[in-house]
């Protein structure tokens, strides 16, 4: 994630969006899931960490938590929860290859634009060991559109992202949905899959 305006708003919103997900990953049944799949002491990219309670709540469980945020105020609240290592980067910026074994993309790949999200795709696929487990969220809808707040989102069909993932090289074994307000609090139905490389 690159766009400029919606860096700005997580930077002045950061200590916001960090109490909206505290509350929320205590009782995350879709974190709760991802890690019964894991083994203990994987190694998992947390992309695009927010504030790190994800990353946090994936330590606690026993994980080797890596850490990724476009935020630097972010970063720097990711960077308070002990054993997360975290660094500021972009979705660019993933060049593991075969290094992890889970990766942890809930709700951040949404703001990536739909041309480079293929690319994206297919650089987390090469980042996870063969096998290795995937969960992705986004929000339901089509095309491209900002929020009230300013920030650029990217939105998919249940067909589409399965499909995009399916090209990537993914099979999917799991998906959910909901719908719930974010931190401009706009209601907005999302979809949750779990895949494997």
């Amino acid at each position: 994630m690159s766009d400029p305006e919606t860096i700005r708003v997580y930077q002045s919103r950061a200590a916001d969006y960090a109490a909206m997900t505290d509350e929320h990953n205590a009782t995350d049944p879709e974190l709760t899931a991802f890690v019964a799949n894991l083994p203990q002491g994987s190694h998992v990219l947390d992309l695009g960490c927010g504030p790190g309670t994800s990353a946090a709540a994936l330590v606690r469980a026993g994980m080797r938590v890596t850490a990724m945020d476009a935020s630097a105020e972010m970063v720097k609240l990711a960077a308070r929860h002990p054993g997360v290592t975290v660094r500021q980067a972009t979705f660019d910026d993933v060049v593991e290859i075969a290094e992890f074994d889970g990766i942890w993309a809930n709700f951040s790949l949404l703001h990536a634009p739909r041309h480079a999200f293929p690319g994206h795709l297919a650089v987390l696929h090469r980042a996870l060991k063969p096998g290795g487990l995937f969960h992705i969220a986004l929000k339901l809808g089509t095309g491209e559109a900002r929020d009230a707040l300013g920030r650029f989102y990217s939105y998919y069909t249940e067909d589409e992202l399965e499909t995009r993932m399916q090209v990537a090289g993914f099979t999917i074994i799991d998906r959910a949905f909901g719908a719930g307000p974010g931190l401009s609090g706009e209601v907005s139905d999302w979809i949750a899959v779990r895949a494997r490389a």
